[in-house]
């Protein structure tokens, strides 16, 4: 469950960090999973540079094997849920970070992923969990949503909120990632199929060229052959 008195607090000066990623269970997807994790490391690195303890939490296998290969401790790995994203476990999952940030063990979680903009699109998205930033919201979108909470509700619906919308968006990065991985595979394939076409009519005309030229000498030599019987 989400702490309203830490979730809505901007920390500007943060200690320790968790990082969020997604990548994809399996390769055969370009450059996809390598722009998440080149991502990543880039923020560990700025953040760390800055003296501040950065934590990994991977989902997808291509990333836990990335960083367990760079022996790069990771707090929390899941390989199987990219491939099949479900809420419940998108939920199981992303608890974790929102408890220790509860906990105090952190005080900032970030998401980072690989999205889809369009067929032929995928973008690199940063989002901050926690602490929830309200910068976006305007009173124009209040608007239509105001609601009266009781006043001995304690902060048990706004707690509620803020924990469906943590999930939501954990949620909504596996799937989003999912259909960014599949457009990305398939340009990888049709890109791999076109240069396979083209590789086919290169060999196809070498091979023609030398099959001719093999044929010439046959015949070169046969011409010579009967004029040395004249």
């Amino acid at each position: 469950e989400a702490n309203v008195s830490k979730a809505f607090v901007p920390n500007d000066n943060p200690k320790t960090i968790d990082i969020v990623f997604v990548t994809a269970d399996k390769g055969l997807c370009g450059g996809f999973n390598m722009a998440t994790i080149k991502t990543v490391s880039r923020l560990k690195a700025d953040y760390e540079s800055k003296g501040v303890n950065v934590r990994l939490r991977a989902a997808g296998r291509k990333g836990v094997d990335f960083f367990s290969f760079q022996k790069v401790n990771l707090s929390q790995k899941v390989s199987d849920l990219t491939s099949a994203p479900d809420y419940d476990r998108a939920c199981d999952f992303i608890d974790k970070a929102v408890k220790d940030f509860n906990n105090g063990l952190t005080d900032k979680v970030i998401l980072v992923y690989n999205g889809f903009l369009n067929m032929l699109t995928q973008e690199i998205r940063v989002r901050e969990l926690l602490p929830v930033s309200l910068d976006d919201v305007t009173l124009a979108e209040n608007e239509t949503s105001m609601l009266d909470i009781e006043p001995d509700d304690d902060g048990e619906v706004l707690n509620e909120l803020t924990e469906k919308y943590i999930a939501f968006n954990m949620y909504y990065s596996l799937i989003d990632s999912l259909a960014a991985e599949h457009s990305a595979r398939m340009q990888a394939m049709e890109a791999a199929t076109k240069n396979a076409k083209e590789r086919v009519e290169t060999l196809t005309i070498e091979y023609n060229k030398a099959r001719q030229a093999a044929i010439t000498t046959e015949l070169i030599e046969i011409i010579s052959g009967v004029e040395s019987l004249k």
